[in-house]
């Protein structure tokens, strides 16, 4: 029995040999619907062989030439038992990318086609993944594009189109890599003139949803390994499209998905976040669907956006709108901010009583908040010359400006220096001592600033 096996194991040596030294030009296997196939001794023989010497070549770290002594039997295999084990496929493709990359140019051509044809095969007897029924097939189109990629750069395209079929497959439950491989071709099908920018912005709409998704999956589930695997996707990604991300082009495609369908929100919250991350704000399509938006989901958050959009634009009554229901936000910071615009949008209008209510506002939920005291502040200066009938009435609320600068420092010490030259011209100017004496005041006194001001102070003369 020995004998005969080293005497069939020979003849299969050297009929093998000139096959595993050079390019493939085999048939597709001879399937005969059986798991080891017309021969189940010889099968199961040279699978035993080939995996041993592929053991060897791995363990070597791909260095000795057991991967010689391996390919002979793993294409018998291959040929005439293509049901028998999934690890054909994996290990078959391993040696062929090696023997590719390393072949001769009238080789190699050969050896990559019988690589592909070993996904090709793969995908026809192990669609699924091991035991299960749930189908692997966009994984092995993607595995299939990855081998040709490292083994032959130059067929992008080839690449471009077996990633592009497994993305529409496993849509966000594509590999990173696949998604990012897949949109790096695709820059360069665009920077080639073998594909428009539309296709490159529809394919990154797609994916950075994608990913997105995934991302907020892992971050609710506290997963920080694969957070910083997505946002190193998201990045790769990002720094493909960035010299495309060119404002008109990204407003003339958006504008026509916006337009077919404006009412979704899926798609209204794709453009907003595109449109910020590449800052194309001044264009009409980044407010039309913040404003589409809140009527379908209305939130605090973009009803205060959209009042920094009316105000840019100069459209204040209708700002004010849309700032009244961003108080209702949740967060204090946020309420804060939308207190002082609304406070510094009253100012712009001169409308300093309004703007002091909404800055007191902001002081209620942060007291701490200093700037609010340096607007008042502010206000109360400019409309001192107005808030007076005489010499002295006409510079007494610059008393009232000074006090509130003071107590900005007082609550925010960090505003000192802006603070402090405030003040430095504003006491400048406070009335002079004769100012004083000829409406028969003293410094230190108790005085009540009139007008719309309505405050008390302390009687004091520049210096």
């Amino acid at each position: 029995m020995k004998a005969r096996l080293f005497i069939f194991l020979l003849g299969l040596s050297l009929s093998l040999s000139s096959l595993a030294a050079s390019p493939f030009d085999s048939s597709l296997p001879q399937d005969t619907g059986s798991k080891y196939g017309k021969d189940s001794v010889t099968c199961v023989q040279n699978l035993s062989l080939y995996h041993e010497f592929y053991k060897q070549w791995r363990q070597s770290g791909y260095q000795n030439n057991s991967i010689n002594d391996a390919m002979g039997p793993w294409l018998w295999v291959f040929e005439n038992c293509p049901r028998s084990t999934e690890n054909i496929y994996i290990d078959g493709a391993n040696m062929l990318s090696f023997r590719a990359q390393n072949a001769a140019p009238e080789k190699k051509k050969g050896l990559v086609d019988t690589l592909m044809m070993v996904f090709d095969q793969r995908l026809k007897y192990f669609p699924d993944k091991y035991g299960t029924t749930e189908s692997q097939r966009g994984e092995i189109l993607a595995r299939k594009a990855f081998a040709l990629y490292q083994v032959e750069p130059g067929s992008y395209q080839k690449v471009n189109a077996l990633l592009k079929e497994a993305i529409s497959i496993d849509k966000e439950e594509s590999m990173g890599a696949t998604m990012v491989i897949y949109f790096r071709t695709l820059a360069r099908m665009v920077r080639e003139g073998q594909a428009d920018t539309a296709t490159l912005v529809n394919a990154y709409d797609k994916l950075s949803g994608y990913v997105s998704n995934r991302l907020d999956t892992y971050q609710s589930q506290g997963n920080a390994r694969k957070v910083s695997e997505y946002n190193n996707i998201k990045n790769a990604i990002e720094s493909n499209f960035q010299p495309f991300a060119n404002c008109k082009d990204l407003v003339n495609i958006y504008q026509k998905k916006y337009n077919a369908t404006p009412e979704d929100p899926t798609l209204l919250k794709k453009i907003i976040s595109t449109l910020e991350n590449k800052q194309c704000f001044n264009n009409n399509l980044y407010f039309d669907a913040n404003q589409s938006l809140y009527k379908v989901q209305p939130d605090p958050q973009t009803a205060f956006l959209l009042g920094k959009l009316l105000i840019q634009q100069n459209k204040n009554d209708e700002a004010m709108t849309y700032l009244q229901k961003a108080i209702a936000v949740q967060d204090t910071d946020d309420l804060v901010d939308v207190y002082m615009l609304m406070a510094q949008t009253y100012q712009g209008m001169k409308n300093y009583a309004k703007a002091r209510d909404m800055a007191r506002q902001a002081l209620k939920v942060n007291p701490h908040y200093g700037m609010a005291y340096v607007l008042i502040g502010d206000m109360y200066a400019a409309s001192a010359p107005d808030c007076g009938t005489n010499d002295l009435t006409k510079k007494v609320a610059y008393w009232a400006a000074v006090d509130k600068y003071l107590e900005a420092k007082r609550v925010e010490p960090d505003l000192a220096d802006l603070v402090s030259r405030r003040v430095s011209v504003y006491k400048q100017q406070f009335p002079s001592t004769e100012q004083l004496f000829f409406y028969n005041m003293k410094p230190g006194e108790k005085y009540k600033v009139g007008c719309w001001i309505n405050e008390e102070t302390t009687v004091r003369a520049y210096k």
